[in-house]
């Protein structure tokens, strides 16, 4: 009988669509729900067995979804978006909250601003923000313009939560904005401090130490 210590170490995916159904169930009918499910994924970011191979695959031409998981009712969906350097979205906005989580590497995030102007409508740049590994952000339309971009040198990946079944619409986007963009401005924004509940930070900690 071979010891425990040969057998394959778990994989944990399960116990973060368990966290963010808990977040979800609390708080996904109120303005906290983002931020909730940000803090919820943040303790899984960087583990080495959080996703399988397959899901870190890149694509040579653009930044590429690999569907982690859909509720069953449609409540929200989970993927990971994979980065070459360079590979970057279209500017845009999204059809739910949203929640970026990075796994490994580091992306920039630019966010913008619309103004209908009489000479016609641009996007003024209002935040500028590195996500490291480890760092998790929130977005709730409206006012959820932006752009990513993976700056390199090394391969970016990101868990994205959507408040939507992604199965049925595809992706997130609602609208890619092709507007000329005036008076660049920059900020840093402060990565999410974890609030997981105890449950989820327990299995955070015992998850390091196997």
């Amino acid at each position: 009988m071979e010891s425990s210590a040969s057998q394959p170490a778990p994989a944990i995916l399960p116990d973060l669509i368990h966290c963010v159904r808990t977040a979800f169930r609390e708080h996904g009918r109120t303005p906290r729900v983002g931020p909730e499910v940000a803090a919820a994924i943040q303790p899984f970011l960087g583990h080495p067995r959080l996703l399988a191979p397959e899901h870190c695959q890149p694509d040579p031409d653009r930044y590429c979804q690999h569907l982690l998981h859909a509720e069953e009712d449609g409540t929200f969906s989970i993927v990971a978006l994979v980065w070459r350097p360079g590979q970057a979205t279209a500017v845009h906005d999204h059809l739910s909250w949203c929640v970026i989580g990075v796994h490994q590497g580091v992306e920039q995030e630019v966010q913008f601003q619309l103004v209908e102007a009489a000479g016609g409508a641009f996007l003024l740049p209002v935040d500028s923000a590195i996500h490291p590994t480890g760092a998790a952000v929130s977005l709730t339309p409206p006012g959820d313009i932006h752009y990513v971009v993976n700056p390199g040198p090394g391969l970016a990946i990101s868990l994205h939560v959507y408040g939507l079944d992604v199965r049925r619409h595809g992706s997130s986007i609602r609208r890619r904005y092709d507007l000329p963009i005036r008076l660049p401005a920059t900020g840093l924004a402060e990565p999410l401090h974890s609030t997981a509940s105890p449950e989820c930070a327990k299995m955070a900690a015992q998850w390091r130490n196997l």
